[in-house]
């Protein structure tokens, strides 16, 4: 099924864990994994905190031959090992924003050795209007076994990525409620 209209995905938080979640998507209702320490409205880089926020679905990347290219409408990009990173140094220019390593500060990879990043959405927390300190890469991903917590993004199962490929479209808003 593909909607019609920009899809509007929500997260809003399972009863009883402040580090799961539920979220809708159309008809979809899917259980994810969120932040250690729940969901914020004063986002800090580091805090562990998903973003209480409505955040534009910007782009997605795909590591091949680790799990299967979800159909979803916008741009992916290919994980390339040792070469793609994020950097989550808040005092660089580059600071929330893909980079290429090596890299002079600290940067996350995105070639992991876990399937975290296997297929992930670039979510627009801090990225357009940027703060240093207010967090970097916050993404929907893939959920660790069991829904463990994130670092502050959104994760799901990765038949339930595969699922949401659909509302995973320019111009769809996930958004966190509290």
């Amino acid at each position: 099924m593909i909607p019609k209209k920009k899809p509007v995905l929500t997260v809003r938080r399972a009863p009883g864990d402040r580090r799961r979640g539920i979220l809708a998507a159309g008809p979809l209702r899917l259980r994810c994994a969120l932040g250690r320490s729940g969901t914020t409205i004063f986002k800090r880089e580091g805090d562990g905190a998903t973003p209480v926020a409505s955040m534009a679905l910007l782009s997605a990347w795909h590591r091949p031959g680790r799990m299967v290219r979800p159909g979803a409408r916008l741009a992916i990009r290919r994980i390339r090992a040792d070469v793609d990173a994020w950097c989550d140094a808040a005092d660089h220019a580059a600071y929330n924003r893909h980079v290429r390593l090596p890299f002079p500060a600290s940067a996350e990879r995105l070639a992991r050795a876990d399937r975290l990043y296997d297929f992930l959405v670039v979510l627009d927390w801090n990225i357009r209007q940027r703060t240093r300190g207010r967090g970097s890469a916050i993404f929907l991903h893939v959920a660790k076994p069991g829904y463990l917590p994130t670092e502050g993004c959104v994760a799901v199962s990765p038949s339930d990525m595969l699922r949401l490929a659909p509302f995973l479209a320019l111009g769809a808003r996930l958004t966190v409620r509290r």
